[in-house]
């Protein structure tokens, strides 16, 4: 559905994006991840044809839709897109009914039809009931729910999602998780959705593609992204929590885990870094064979069981254990870890082994 080629974005000197390849397959689901100043709103913004690529090329269906060696592009309105931004942009004097019929009526769409399909459109929204209502009398997450209405009416092929649960509370956001992947499994279009939160990409994605100074770090199915993940910034970034990375180094017949001495049990000539995922470690009261100490920082429930922080100078491990601790912050408390690391990469980030 979606091609894109050695896109690129920049902005006077700076690239925001940096030769982006990248092919959405039609119906998926895809959300592009990655800490602030990533590119990926940059990225939405050219797919919706908002930004003019600085050079490379998009494809919707095998057209053409943004040419930037050639310096062209599509305007909006001609893309068959939806987009939905982080604020829900409503127009404050129009009812709900209005805004959602607002796009339809650009599309000059008979009046009888329109009627229709916005009151289809309500009723797949759960919001029929708002219908007479303004902006100003309904809450955040029902507006969220309205700007979504007005983005799906016209039935576009593409839906863009920019951050659009951001500004919502805790609990509305995981019920709207669960009502975007219903709306996007009810149309059937393609979706490219942008978080900075790597929560949301690992529930909703049926692709994810990790974004880090304008450049895809992995892109894959979640599942692969949290078994496999090919750069140390991927392992710490996706999973919940996520693995940690240990400075290992050798020394002697040995090796040492962030200044600690232990048996080797894996061959390494050079420094490393050394991923353990958090259900791997345990933690103990007493320093052992293969243990880290580290200062106590928090515990906190997860799912059953619970997740123990610790802190030592700029390291911090998490494990996942099945007993709360009785420490408390500022306790020396042990890491122990296994003998052999999920994966192994060098100091620049890159897989090892």
């Amino acid at each position: 559905m979606i091609s894109i080629s050695n896109l690129t974005k920049s902005f006077g000197a700076f690239e925001a994006v940096k030769s982006l390849n990248l092919s959405v397959p039609e119906g998926s689901f895809l959300v592009l991840v990655g800490p602030s100043g990533c590119g990926k709103s940059t990225m939405l913004r050219m797919l919706a044809g908002l930004e003019k690529p600085t050079a490379g090329t998009i494809e919707f269906s095998g057209k053409t839709v943004s040419d930037g060696d050639r310096g062209w592009t599509i305007e909006p309105a001609r893309r068959d897109t939806g987009l939905v931004f982080q604020s829900y942009a409503l127009w404050p004097h129009m009812t709900v009914a209005g805004n959602v019929e607002w796009p339809l009526k650009v599309a000059r769409m008979a009046a009888d039809d329109r009627k229709a399909r916005v009151s289809e459109v309500l009723s797949l929204l759960g919001i029929e009931s708002l219908a007479h209502r303004y902006p100003n009398e309904i809450s955040g997450g029902q507006q969220q729910r309205v700007a979504i209405a007005r983005m799906i009416a016209p039935k576009p092929k593409i839906l863009l999602f920019d951050e659009p649960l951001s500004n919502l509370d805790a609990k509305l956001r995981v019920e709207m998780r669960t009502e975007l992947l219903r709306i996007h499994r009810a149309t059937g279009a393609t979706s490219i959705y942008v978080t900075h939160d790597q929560v949301e990409a690992m529930t909703m994605a049926s692709h994810v593609a990790v974004l880090k100074d304008g450049e895809i770090e992995q892109f894959g199915a979640p599942a692969e992204l949290v078994a496999k993940p090919e750069t140390a910034f991927v392992a710490t970034f996706v999973g919940t929590p996520p693995a940690n990375l240990v400075p290992v180094e050798p020394a002697g017949g040995g090796l040492l885990f962030a200044g600690e001495a232990m048996a080797a049990t894996f061959p390494l000539d050079r420094p490393a870094q050394a991923m353990f995922r958090p259900q791997d470690l345990t933690v103990t009261s007493s320093a052992g064979s293969r243990t880290i100490a580290m200062g106590y920082a928090e515990a906190s429930p997860m799912a059953g069981r619970t997740m123990v922080t610790g802190t030592k100078g700029d390291l911090r491990l998490t494990a996942v254990i099945d007993h709360a601790p009785s420490f408390s912050p500022g306790d020396t408390i042990y890491f122990s870890l296994p003998e052999q690391p999920a994966a192994l990469f060098n100091l620049e980030g890159e897989l090892m082994a």
